[in-house]
């Protein structure tokens, strides 16, 4: 399900939420279903359940989980998660692209990278 790698320069918790956004947006989890309780997952990836909670309030912040309690947290719908979403992307794009430009790299190349980018989550 999860894979931590603890030479990541990122924390466990930003790791936790990617790993969770990303079987949420390839449809790994699917919308409604229930994730599993904080408890469940710290015991399985062997860290503070604390750390799990932090992940699960931020993936709920930003639209791709919602909790209902006493019962858990599930997979939210894609309405409304995915514009606001794409907005936020597209503002990390906009900074990268102008680093890659400062770091010389032109912008038929970086579209060339995104269309093989592109390419590979195709096939």
């Amino acid at each position: 399900m999860l894979h931590l790698d603890y030479r990541d320069a990122r924390p466990i918790y930003e790791q936790v939420k990617d790993g969770l956004r990303k079987l949420v947006v390839t449809g790994a989890i699917r919308e409604g279903e229930k994730l599993p309780s904080v408890r469940t997952l710290a015991g399985t990836l062997a860290i503070n359940p604390n750390t799990i909670q932090k992940a699960y309030e931020a993936l709920e912040a930003e639209g791709y989980v919602y909790s209902v309690p006493g019962k858990g947290s599930f997979a939210a719908p894609h309405s409304g998660v995915d514009t606001r979403r794409r907005e936020q992307l597209l503002e990390q794009l906009d900074g990268l692209v102008k680093e890659l430009g400062y770091l010389g790299m032109s912008a038929e190349d970086v579209c060339g990278h995104i269309r093989e980018k592109e390419g590979e989550n195709h096939d």
